[in-house]
């Protein structure tokens, strides 16, 4: 008969054991605090990387495949010799490769197919460093009271994180937050201190309790016998199980459902801000921040609702999603408002360009994300979607004469022009390059002939003779060209026009 084998087994876990590797993950957290917080990091960066990898060993022993190990020994050397010579960000970067790669050898024999080993990475640096808050509770053997505080883990902290971007987004949501004067508590306690703490043993932790996704095996056996049970996965079915999904989306829409109306009462209906804020300082604060939460968002929403995922045909969770989903889209059209306000005063660049296109971007997205979970698609499916409206828009912008377009937006929006806007910045139009000389004739004669403008003028055009060269032509340069000689035969002399 067929019946399913599995490579490795995992064997429960023990509180004895668990106890002790929490021990020693506690000795590494204050190991990490004397080598880095508050000190310059080079070294140190080595030496603990190294502490971590024998600690790994210690623990995980019983697993170790010798003959990978010493390939895993020989990688991490390899990646250690980079941030010895210098630590930046490349040699950083190669250490952690090394140090989760050699891990990886070790300790998983099953994963010996690049796209498996991929994968397997994959989920141990995304999913890892979580696995401390789901483990470390089952040294005391969480009771209901405790398993009741684990299930609202992680809305609480991504809840935080939300109030956090708001608070940096909104003034009022700022106030709000300074009104519980946490002055009291840090006079006592230093946070960032304790989130210090809590980050190395939530990096360390996978390195010491080290648990892999193992996989199935298909075999033929001529002899009937009792089918194992399933693997226990390599991150509890609760850490993202609908009872958690549910409690995050419904604090979530409650949080985003305040931040949207404050929005409505203070951007959409002008309400009086509060003091020392201005329209303009309030919506440039805001545009950014808010993006960053909707992209925080939209991970999760991936992430949670993932094809065949427990919480996918729920007919509960969806309809929070789409809801939480929506006030996203909301949020994003808040942030491009706040940046139109912004760009209203403080006129236009290159980079507000790229803001603007990046937010359509990430509201399509948002969209792309309802249709595939309403239709049933696959990941792959989004993925393929995204990038033909990201290879349109980029296409699309390609086209498009920015350098103009800025400059003839900040001269109309200009107050020389009789707009809402700061003066004209006439060295930013220089920058723009020729393409920008139709608005900088019209600036000069605004002003009723600036003469060092005029000259800086006269090297544009210059510049703009020389793309006149066969090998430098271009059809917008073209264009350019016949509309100064138009201007030309209109003034004599090449002046500019009135």
């Amino acid at each position: 008969m067929t019946s399913l084998a599995s490579t490795t087994d995992i064997q429960p876990i023990r509180p004895s054991a668990l106890s002790a590797k929490l021990a020693m993950a506690l000795l590494l957290a204050p190991l990490a605090d004397w080598l880095f917080y508050g000190q310059r990091i080079g070294l140190s960066l080595t030496l603990f990387a190294i502490a971590t990898a024998c600690v790994s060993a210690l623990f995980n022993h019983a697993i170790l495949d010798w003959r990978r190990a010493a390939i895993g020994g020989a990688i991490l050397v390899l990646g250690v010799v980079p941030a010895m010579e210098e630590l930046n960000l490349l040699s950083f970067l190669i250490l952690i490769a090394s140090l989760t790669i050699a891990l990886l050898l070790a300790t998983n024999p099953d994963a010996t197919e690049l796209t498996d080993r991929a994968r397997a990475l994959r989920n141990f640096l995304l999913l890892g460093p979580f696995r401390f808050f789901l483990d470390a509770p089952q040294v005391f053997n969480l009771s209901a009271f405790t398993r009741g505080i684990a299930l609202w883990l992680l809305p609480a902290a991504l809840g935080t994180v939300f109030i956090a971007l708001f608070a940096a987004a909104n003034p009022v949501i700022e106030q709000w937050v300074s009104l519980l004067n946490p002055k009291a508590i840090l006079e006592h306690v230093n946070i960032s201190r304790v989130l210090f703490w809590t980050s190395m043993l939530a990096l360390v932790w996978p390195f010491i309790h080290v648990r892999w996704r193992r996989k199935t095996i298909v075999t033929t056996t001529m002899a009937d016998g009792p089918v194992p049970p399933p693997l226990p996965p390599m991150v509890s079915a609760e850490f993202l199980g609908p009872s958690i999904i549910l409690r995050s989306l419904i604090l979530f829409n409650l949080l985003f459902a305040a931040q949207s109306i404050l929005d409505g009462i203070y951007l959409w209906g002008h309400v009086t801000l509060p003091d020392n804020m201005t329209y303009a300082a309030y919506a440039h604060r805001g545009a950014y921040p808010l993006i960053a939460t909707a992209l925080l968002a939209a991970a999760f929403v991936l992430v949670a609702m993932r094809p065949g995922g427990p919480a996918e045909k729920s007919k509960v969770i969806r309809p929070l999603v789409y809801l939480w989903v929506g006030q996203n889209v909301l949020l994003v059209a808040s942030s491009i408002l706040r940046l139109d306000l912004y760009v209203g005063i403080y006129m236009l660049t290159y980079w507000r360009i790229a803001a603007f296109i990046w937010m359509g971007l990430v509201a399509l997205g948002l969209i792309l994300i309802v249709a595939r979970i309403a239709l049933n698609r696959s990941n792959r499916w989004l993925i393929g979607v995204n990038l033909i409206a990201l290879t349109i828009v980029l296409y699309g912008a390609s086209l498009v004469n920015f350098d103009a377009f800025i400059a003839d937006y900040n001269l109309m929006h200009s107050s020389e022009k009789g707009g809402n806007g700061v003066n004209i910045d006439s060295n930013y139009l220089l920058t723009l390059g020729p393409q920008a000389l139709p608005a900088i004739d019209k600036v000069i004669a605004l002003r009723g002939g600036d003469s060092c403008l005029a000259g800086r003028r006269d090297r544009l055009v210059e510049s703009q003779r020389q793309d006149l060269a066969w090998r430098a032509w271009g059809f917008r340069s073209w264009r350019l060209q016949r509309w100064l000689d138009a201007q030309a035969k209109i003034q004599p002399g090449n002046q500019p026009p009135g």
